[in-house]
């Protein structure tokens, strides 16, 4: 594990700006929010950039227009149903949205690889953070000839108890009020949203999910970026999946950083991401 050294840059104002082009089309009948990036280099791979659990495809903000022009990269950013502008997720009777053990896996074997047939994306260099994170990792698994690389950040391969606190921490931050109206400006639906991820991450039954038999079966390259101080994951989850997969890794842990590094600080990430780069073929 490398540790950038200190002392470290304090983590800048967030300023970015939050895209507006963001169109919308059909994957298998359900309407997904997506914004694309032309790349500056003919040879130069596709970046796809999966989100974290309350995230979108606007909130990702200008992280991947500045990516894409250090690597000449071009770029799909997608939110999943329920997620920013997209189709909002299934209500039950009483008109909540039900914890979902299964959606992780769903999101990465079913309509991961739909999203990049329906965009005409052969092979990817996946760009994941959190749940995104995951359901990258959980695809290169099972689709080794698609996928290039994986650059992961905050993933989850398993539940720790870190998780799930600040799942819960989050829950009283909703109910205060905070959150709601934070997750508002995003997401045309911001319940349904947290709903989702809150019921499915602190239910009893899903204390025991993880994604280690698949592990050993991911041959790419790995990138793997944590913040020292992520209030939903430790540096166990990047030591898991270096010591289990088969492709090479490069893990690099961020000091004074939480749960978004390419949020906090940028220009580390970009920076690790040039280094990861070559690694990739």
């Amino acid at each position: 594990m490398t540790t950038s050294a200190t002392p470290q840059p304090a983590p800048r104002p967030d300023t970015r700006v939050v895209p507006q082009n963001l169109d919308r089309i059909a994957v298998d009948g359900i309407e997904l929010e997506y914004r694309q990036i032309g790349r500056r280099e003919e040879w130069a791979p596709t970046l796809v950039f999966l989100h974290e659990g309350l995230g979108s495809a606007g909130l990702w903000r200008d992280f991947p227009d500045r990516l894409c022009q250090f690597t000449g990269c071009g770029a799909l950013i997608v939110s999943r149903q329920g997620h920013g502008h997209s189709a909002p997720l299934p209500r039950n009777s009483d008109g909540e949205v039900d914890p979902d053990p299964d959606y992780l896996k769903h999101e990465a074997d079913v309509v991961l690889p739909r999203v990049l047939d329906r965009f005409g994306v052969e092979r990817a260099l996946f760009m994941g953070h959190s749940d995104g994170g995951t359901i990258a990792l959980m695809f290169a698994a099972q689709h080794p000839r698609r996928t290039i690389g994986c650059i992961v950040e905050a993933p989850h391969v398993m539940v720790e108890d870190i998780t799930v606190r600040g799942i819960k921490r989050a829950g009283r931050a909703y109910a205060s009020g905070d959150l709601k109206n934070g997750l508002a400006k995003y997401h045309a639906d911001p319940e349904g949203v947290f709903q989702r991820w809150y019921r499915t991450w602190t239910h009893p039954s899903f204390i025991e999910w993880n994604m280690l038999n698949r592990l050993p079966q991911i041959s790419c390259p790995v990138l793997g970026i944590q913040g020292e101080e992520d209030q939903y994951g430790s540096f166990n989850q990047l030591t898991t999946i270096r010591d289990s997969i088969a492709g090479t890794t490069h893990m690099q842990g961020f000091k004074n950083c939480g749960h978004t590094p390419h949020g906090e600080y940028p220009e580390l990430v970009i920076d690790s991401i040039l280094k990861f780069l070559p690694k990739c073929r």
